[in-house]
């Protein structure tokens, strides 16, 4: 009983702190470009704690610690390497704004391949924010009590208000300054929390470090999967695609670059948590089963950073709907905060109500990684794409195949690779194949310019 105080009152706290240090957006360029009151544009460390932050999402940690469980340190370095995204997505854009004079994603769409692609797209990115904000509710319900149960439902909702609360408040703007906090408190909890597992460990660190097989069962399979779905996961990413274009592209692109290494080592060392459970035999979810094992201190400490990266993703994915409805498809000018707000809260309660029906943590990003496979050759090609053929098809392909593959119908013929996620590798193997094919018979058709 006196544990579920403490988690409640860690989030009210948070909550409530946060919606205190948040600033009232007065402009346009406040609420979705985070500009200060001066019109200054955000800075490189500013930046690039927002593009991290945002990125180490509860049901992120959540799957990098159930991997490190499952399959040892490879488990954590494979899901770690969707972190190489910002490498990706910060060249890409980087090229795209200085070379082609591109303003944003949907910019870009518009004028190479037409209004048809930009609503087919931000289907795709609003499919992708949906997913985000029940995926990482449902990771803070689970601290709070077994799912379907009163407290679980409540935390969620008293959480997920409280977040929307102070995004609503400042926009975008008040995302990223919060961003900058969160991300200074994860880093400080995620070592409290390895102070916690690594003296307990015979060999300490190399322990860790020496755990699971490298072998394509033992996790390399999911490594080679997020090795291709980093040239199209990025780019259906608001969240992070909506951060390329509001400081100066030589700023910007350093904070990519920087957010790199840092995302990846920040997942390396959350996978430790798994890998330690499984040196104790431990079984479910990874991060619940260790909390409750170290008694309450645990318990409170795992409860801080779920909190911490659920909110900067939450307010992040909230800021983002608000940009997609009002600016990307809306050009609403009238009053673009106040209709950024109401679509902040209708998004917020169409993206609470899966979870009263369960949906899988890990499948939202896994099964939406092989759904935009076909954005790759959009992106990667981005000079020489011309025509809607050369969006749709390769895009449509892509999620024809992440639509078989979550149904279950792949046929077990085609699956290459023994062990999990060989099915995947599989799939996405065919898919990139396949898109790249398709793109590349349109622009034939099109004619290279």
């Amino acid at each position: 009983m006196e544990a579920a105080y403490w988690q409640w009152g860690l989030v009210l706290f948070f909550g409530l702190a946060f919606l205190l240090m948040a600033p009232t957006a007065r402009t346009r360029e406040a609420f979705f470009r985070a500009s200060s009151g001066a019109g200054k544009q955000p800075g490189l460390w500013m930046l690039t704690s927002s593009l991290v932050i945002s990125w180490i999402f509860a049901k992120s940690i959540t799957n990098a610690a159930n991997l490190g469980l499952s399959f040892g340190i490879v488990g954590g370095l494979a899901y770690s390497g969707y972190y190489l995204s910002f490498i990706v997505a910060g060249v890409v854009i980087y090229l795209m704004r200085q070379r082609g004079g591109y303003k944003s994603i949907h910019d870009f769409l518009q004028s190479k391949f037409g209004h048809g692609a930009v609503i087919v797209f931000s289907l795709l990115v609003g499919i992708r924010l949906f997913n985000e904000v029940w995926s990482n509710t449902m990771v803070i319900g689970s601290y709070f009590g077994a799912a379907g149960s009163g407290p679980y439902y409540t935390s969620i909702l008293v959480f997920t208000a409280l977040t929307l609360a102070y995004t609503i408040k400042g926009g975008l703007r008040s995302s990223m300054l919060t961003d900058a906090v969160q991300m200074a408190l994860f880093g400080v909890l995620l070592f409290i929390v390895l102070g916690m597992i690594l003296p307990r460990t015979e060999g300490g660190a190399t322990a860790y470090l020496s755990s699971g097989e490298w072998t394509l069962a033992g996790g390399l399979n999911l490594l080679f999967v997020v090795l291709l779905q980093i040239f199209s996961y990025p780019f259906h990413d608001s969240v992070m695609t909506d951060r390329g274009f509001i400081s100066d592209p030589r700023t910007t692109l350093r904070s990519f670059l920087l957010a790199a290494p840092i995302g990846v080592l920040c997942i390396v060392l959350f996978s430790f948590v798994g890998v330690y459970a499984g040196m104790q035999g431990m079984t479910g979810q990874a991060a619940v089963e260790l909390s409750k094992a170290l008694g309450m201190g645990a318990m409170l400490v795992m409860n801080f950073i779920m909190i911490t990266s659920a909110a900067s993703t939450l307010d992040s994915a909230f800021s983002s709907a608000a940009k997609l409805v009002v600016i990307d498809i809306g050009k609403l000018h009238l009053n673009p905060l106040r209709s950024g707000r109401i679509a902040m809260a209708a998004f917020t309660v169409l993206g609470t109500l899966p979870i009263f029906f369960g949906p899988e943590i890990l499948s939202a990003t896994t099964i939406s990684g092989t759904m935009v496979l076909g954005l790759a050759p959009v992106f990667l090609f981005w000079r020489k794409a011309a025509g809607p053929g050369a969006f749709h098809l390769p895009v449509g392909a892509g999620v024809l195949l992440g639509v078989v593959y979550a149904l279950g119908y792949w046929p077990a013929a085609w699956v290459w690779f023994p062990g999990p996620y060989g099915d995947l590798l599989s799939v996405n193997i065919a898919g990139m194949i396949l898109c790249f094919s398709l793109f590349g018979l349109a622009q034939a058709r099109a004619g290279w310019q």
